[in-house]
């Protein structure tokens, strides 16, 4: 049964304005990035998503396949950069193009640095940064290609030639239990704005969304206490509450259509101004642990999707 309209894209979206584009999709499997995905198929496009788990990315290809009437999205395994290239020569060549990638492959978990090992700090920088750079080397020879097709500003509402990498805010005021996120984020931060400066003049768009605590992800089922009190954590963002995946997907919308074509090199924040005060949105903790207390304690939540059991050494 199709996921209703509402939970994933605002009704002031324009029907078929992505009608004949394809995006491409690392991590497309997940909370956020498919939400992103199934809002683009939605609005006409086509779509690859990418991922570590082939059976978890077939299934959620044809799910997201079920946004449209006769959308085509394709599911494919890839976990090194020549499967990754393959991919993107699959998509290219069964739907047409790359018009759109969204680089969202990513891994996290609560660990503080003296309990984290450089095994477990190296598969999030593969995860996230290396991962990125290869997607950007198999997609950006597509990605010239279809920008050159649809010059800015568009004279038919048509666009191409874009991309957005999913990063976050972690790294911008730092964050405990996070150092391993926020240095792979602010590789990727970095690896945008190299994109943008490379590429823009062969009419690339790069730009980075960088979500704040999104209800109901897998990433923050991770980072968050289950004990936590949701009214306090919704205090606790300038805006009153949590973002949904909504707000991430119309971001995405804005940035590839035509309304986002003079948007370049930019590092988003859709967060609900929670990065103002990023020490207000803790993750590893519950409501009672308060910092520095729980660092000097050495102890965080136990109440974690993937926690761990016992107090950490700090």
């Amino acid at each position: 049964m199709p996921v209703p309209e509402s939970e994933y894209l605002s009704p002031v979206w324009k029907d078929g304005i992505f009608n004949g584009r394809v995006v491409f999709v690392t991590g497309g499997a997940g909370t956020i990035c498919s939400a992103q995905t199934r809002a683009l198929v939605r609005l006409g496009a086509n779509a690859c998503i990418i991922g570590r788990n082939v059976e978890k990315t077939e299934n959620m290809a044809k799910d997201l396949a079920t946004a449209r009437s006769g959308a085509k999205v394709i599911g494919i395994g890839a976990c090194d950069p020549q499967s990754l290239q393959d991919a993107a020569d699959r998509c290219a060549k069964e739907l047409g193009s790359i018009d759109f990638v969204i680089a969202g492959a990513a891994g996290n978990f609560i660990a503080p640095l003296s309990g984290m090992s450089p095994n477990a700090f190296k598969a999030v920088i593969d995860i996230d940064v290396l991962g990125t750079f290869n997607t950007v080397k198999a997609t950006i020879p597509y990605l010239v290609e279809s920008a050159q097709r649809n010059p800015t500003p568009s004279k038919d509402g048509l666009t191409g030639g874009r991309i957005i990498f999913v990063s976050a805010t972690f790294h911008w005021t730092g964050m405990p239990l996070q150092a391993h996120v926020s240095a792979a984020k602010a590789a990727v931060d970095a690896l945008m704005a190299s994109v943008t400066l490379e590429y823009g003049p062969f009419g690339v768009t790069s730009n980075v969304i960088a979500p704040g605590p999104i209800r109901d992800t897998e990433g923050m089922q991770r980072l968050a206490s289950s004990a936590q009190d949701r009214a306090k954590a919704d205090a606790s963002v300038p805006q009153g509450r949590w973002g949904v995946v909504r707000d991430i997907a119309d971001s995405t919308v804005y940035l590839f259509s035509d309304a986002g074509s003079f948007v370049n090199g930019q590092a988003i924040p859709v967060d609900g101004g929670s990065w103002r005060r990023q020490g207000a949105v803790a993750v590893g903790t519950d409501d009672d642990m308060q910092y520095p207390d729980f660092l000097l304690k050495g102890v965080f939540s136990k109440n974690l999707k993937s926690g761990r059991k016992t107090p950490a050494k700090l």
